[in-house]
């Protein structure tokens, strides 16, 4: 499975959320900023930081605690 984080520069929610994604063990993500792309600020403008799912098109948005993102891992 891979998983996209959109988060942004000098972001707290998004340092949260790395945080959340260590303590949970998640071993391989992708980082993806959103900041000066168009497409991607009308998308998820102030929804990040958001764990994209790949392989289902899933996505959770902030905020998420361990549980939840292992539910959403496990769907």
């Amino acid at each position: 499975m891979s998983l996209i984080l959109y988060q942004r520069d000098d972001c707290h929610l998004c340092d949260l959320a790395l945080d959340t994604l260590a303590h949970a063990r998640i071993p391989e993500f992708e980082s993806v900023f959103i900041d000066g792309d168009d497409a991607l600020e009308v998308r998820y403008g102030i929804r990040v930081p958001v764990l994209h799912r790949s392989d289902t098109g899933a996505e959770l948005d902030w905020p998420f605690g361990i549980e939840a993102l292992v539910a959403f891992l496990q769907r």
